[in-house]
């Protein structure tokens, strides 16, 4: 019989450092954590849009009955993947239920056991998730240093896989992606970039800003963030995506998602095209926040804005603060961040109101 001591000890370790994790209700307040970035996902207008279609075709909201290999496949699906491939320039897509099953198809998947996977060290724990699946070699480099991965790079035999993000989510930064594609393809290196956090906020993401498509092997964008959805897609050639089509087990062994969220996507879109003041009106909300010189590592451009408290007892005391006062924010503790690193990190979005940035920051500076 299963003995639970190890994981009970285990649980009342974090409770005694104040760091147990629980699950709870969304809350009640004004938000500061989540990645509706854009408002997409409370907008009544795009809720409208969805439900009219749904009233038109409830077909949609039936289950997909089975794999997309088997009979979970639609016409919706493919046609989606299609658009969304044409939107970002690239030769093909394919659609996943989450950024994370995208990101577990491509890194157990592709490399092989001669291989080497190259992740920036502050790469989203599915990219790690996933190495562990693979027979390749993982290696890190240095955040955003493309000195270092160079150097890397130089010394390795096999073939070399690199994973970036294009904005990171617990610091707030951007990758120097032109930088890192051109050492990509330097040493003949197969570039994946993750553009969750970038998509819709800037646009199509910052492949697309910067003409890269033909120097990436990869991309991942995910939709539950900016677009207010749900699912991901892998932008990529056609026979990379008929390999993870027949080699990927995270899609092979996944029931496939209902059309409600493959026609989410697609509407998605196009509410993104025909609404460019919510970008514009985030763009605003972040110099706000900037404007209040609270010192931050993350991009002055960014929607993500983290404020390093390197003491676990004082960033609780600042977040159960802000609770208070209804302040919806997230605070990371190590070890989820490494010691001394400790962050409250704050998402904006282009819902949020002066005022409430205002008074937001003050109550910061407070504790800081």
């Amino acid at each position: 019989m299963l003995n639970f001591q190890r994981f009970q000890e285990a649980l009342d370790k974090r409770k005694e450092e104040g760091t147990l994790r629980t699950l709870k209700l969304r809350g009640e307040g004004i938000d500061f954590y989540s990645n509706d970035y854009l408002g997409f996902a409370k907008n009544e207008k795009f809720q409208n849009i969805l439900l009219e279609k749904v009233t038109q075709n409830p077909e949609l909201l039936s289950g997909s009955t089975g794999s997309r290999l088997i009979s979970g496949n639609t016409c919706l699906a493919t046609e989606t993947e299609r658009f969304i491939a044409q939107k970002h320039q690239f030769p093909a897509a394919l659609l996943f239920p989450s950024g994370y099953n995208a990101n577990l198809a491509l890194f157990s998947t592709l490399p092989s056991r001669h291989d080497i996977i190259i992740v920036d060290e502050q790469i989203h724990r599915s990219v790690h998730d996933a190495c562990k699946l693979s027979n390749a070699k993982k290696l890190k480099f240095k955040h955003n240093d493309a000195e270092d991965l160079e150097n890397i790079l130089k010394r390795q035999e096999g073939h070399c896989y690199i994973a970036i993000e294009s904005l990171y989510s617990m610091e707030g930064d951007f990758a120097p992606v032109q930088e890192i594609a051109a050492v990509a393809q330097k040493y003949n290196a197969s570039l994946i970039v993750d553009e969750a956090h970038a998509f819709g906020v800037f646009g199509y993401g910052l492949i697309g800003k910067y003409d890269l498509q033909d120097r990436v092997a990869a991309v991942v964008v995910t939709y539950g963030k900016a677009l207010g959805a749900h699912g991901a897609a892998i932008l990529c050639n056609e026979t990379m995506k008929s390999y993870l089509v027949n080699f990927a087990t995270p899609f092979i062994y996944t029931t496939s998602a209902q059309d409600i969220q493959w026609l989410s996507i697609k509407t998605g879109y196009e509410f993104l095209e025909c609404s460019p003041e919510s970008a514009e009106k985030l763009q605003e909300n972040i110099k706000i926040f900037r404007s209040r010189n609270l010192w931050s590592p993350s991009s002055e451009i960014s929607p993500i804005q983290a404020i390093v408290i390197p003491d676990n007892q004082k960033l609780k005391a600042l977040q159960d603060a802000l609770d208070e006062y209804g302040f919806l924010t997230y605070a990371i503790y190590s070890p989820t961040v490494q010691a001394g690193s400790e962050r409250l990190r704050i998402c904006l979005h282009s819902f949020n109101t002066e005022e409430e940035i205002s008074n937001l920051t003050g109550i910061i500076k407070e504790f800081i």
